[in-house]
């Protein structure tokens, strides 16, 4: 569990361990889509009677997946920002797009039209709008429901049912536990009250993760977390409800839902949800943890390994055991710089380098000058002429270069060293910092952005086919 650099070499390197076909006959691909837990996981509201071969994203169609379509959930309030920009860049970079769809949840108790100024009046999400044209993204309204749907079966988490049920009302509905109602189809239903609906935009957060996963099912992510591996093969099992664990705090109780998954409308997803409402809707990771553990829930809901998803966090708060992970991060700021985020000079203390290719087998860099043309060397000059200054390219390459002179020399990061084996990389909020040139982060927008404008390659060595999508936007304070 402390042991990070262990876990990581294990999940780069044993994949043929950890990854498995089922055999013929149980394979999720194989289940008719009408038997899926998700409502349109065939892209058809599950009426076909099997799901269709495969068919990659294109530039106009999302494709066609041969298995369930997985939705992803996030949770935003507010406009877009190159955080919200991070987050989807690093799905498109790395998902199975055919086999997943992204659901924005925007907070529409606090902004009924929040879902409209996204599509039409949000500059920045602007660049993401042939996306949701695609079908990748559906922007969604969160109102927290006054009323949720419960599975049949006894949801009353051990306390069982009144002896003597309430009288009905005038819907002919009848309060048959704590907090349950039955209608007149028998159907039952988790009821909450306004006053229970009033609190600050943190609880919001943690209890939309639940209500929208017993809704809908599939995987709920933190808007701070980048994407670096395909995490469908984690969500498209029978078992696949899971949430990570706390740091490295060793206690079966200790979880943490910045990234999660629940089985749609199942016992564990109506049992964690009522159980956050009977505590007064509080519903952080902890508490919620300590609940399952009590009553012997916790082995449905699986633990996930820190470094699977935070692979600094046990360094961050000194549970770390054994050697230092690659990069070798000591604090969640040092992502967001380049020349002083190292004053020890240990970010690689851990790297044990691969034997170097042939040259035949290696490839251009993406920042190599000697693919960039003569334009890119052009400079618009403010003034009233709006002359042009060309620089001398020859002169350019004779010059002396002083790296002591350099605010943001270059560096040898790359994005193949950056966590490798874990399948996200949690930011921790930070909203207000902008990456410095060189940075970690800043490593992996120039590597996003060279995907999807320059012919370069994800971690899947594929090529990008679809929508043109514009690049990040320059952060002018470090120019």
């Amino acid at each position: 569990m402390p042991y990070v650099y262990d876990c990581l070499q294990y999940l780069q390197h044993g994949e043929s361990e950890y990854y498995y076909t089922p055999p013929a006959g149980e394979r999720a691909s194989e289940q008719p889509p009408k038997h899926s837990e998700y409502v349109n996981s065939d892209s058809h509201n599950n009426t076909l009677s099997e799901y269709p071969s495969y068919k990659p994203a294109s530039k106009h169609s999302v494709g066609q997946c041969n298995g369930p379509i997985v939705p992803y959930h996030v949770y935003w309030t507010g406009p877009a920002t190159w955080r919200v920009e991070l987050f989807i860049k690093s799905h498109l970079y790395t998902q199975n797009l055919p086999c997943v769809r992204l659901w924005l949840w925007l907070d529409s108790d606090r902004n009924p039209d929040a879902v409209e100024q996204m599509l039409h009046h949000d500059p920045l999400f602007a660049k993401f709008l042939p996306f949701v044209e695609r079908g990748d993204i559906v922007l969604k309204a969160w109102k927290f429901p006054s009323r949720i749907p419960l599975p049949k079966g006894d949801n009353t988490d051990g306390v069982g049912y009144y002896k003597t049920p309430g009288k009905p009302n005038a819907d002919n509905e009848v309060l048959v536990a704590d907090g349950i109602i039955r209608d007149a189809n028998d159907h039952e239903w988790l009821v909450l009250t306004e006053r229970q609906m009033t609190f600050l935009p943190v609880a919001v957060s943690d209890a939309v993760r639940f209500v929208v996963l017993h809704i809908h099912g599939g995987a709920y992510f933190d808007m701070d977390v980048i994407m670096l591996r395909d995490l469908r093969p984690l969500l498209i099992g029978e078992e696949h409800s899971f949430a990570e664990r706390w740091g490295g705090h060793p206690s079966p109780g200790d979880y943490n839902t910045a990234i999660m998954s629940l089985t749609a409308n199942s016992s564990l997803s109506s049992y964690l949800l009522r159980g956050g409402v009977r505590m007064g809707l509080n519903f952080h990771p902890r508490i919620i943890g300590v609940m399952a553990v009590k009553d012997h829930r916790n082995r449905e809901f699986h633990m996930l390994e820190t470094a699977a998803f935070d692979p600094i966090w046990t360094e961050f708060n000194w549970d770390r055991l054994g050697r230092c992970t690659v990069p070798c991060i000591h604090d969640y700021g040092q992502v967001f710089k380049s020349r002083n985020a190292f004053p020890l000079h240990d970010e690689w203390e851990s790297f044990e380098p691969e034997p170097p290719k042939p040259k035949s087998e290696s490839t251009h860099h993406f920042w190599d000058l000697s693919r960039r043309s003569m334009e890119d060397l052009e400079v618009k000059v403010a003034g009233k002429n709006d002359e042009v200054e060309v620089l001398d390219r020859d002169l350019l390459s004779e010059a002396e270069y002083k790296i002591e002179e350099d605010r943001y020399p270059p560096t040898n990061r790359t994005l193949e060293n950056f966590f490798r084996g874990a399948w996200t990389y949690h930011v921790h909020n930070q909203w207000l910092k902008l990456p410095e040139p060189s940075s970690w982060l800043n490593v992996i927008q120039r590597a996003q952005d060279g995907f999807f404008s320059d012919g370069r390659l994800n971690p899947y060595s594929e090529k990008w086919d679809g929508p043109s999508l514009s690049p990040y936007d320059p952060s002018w304070e470090y120019m």
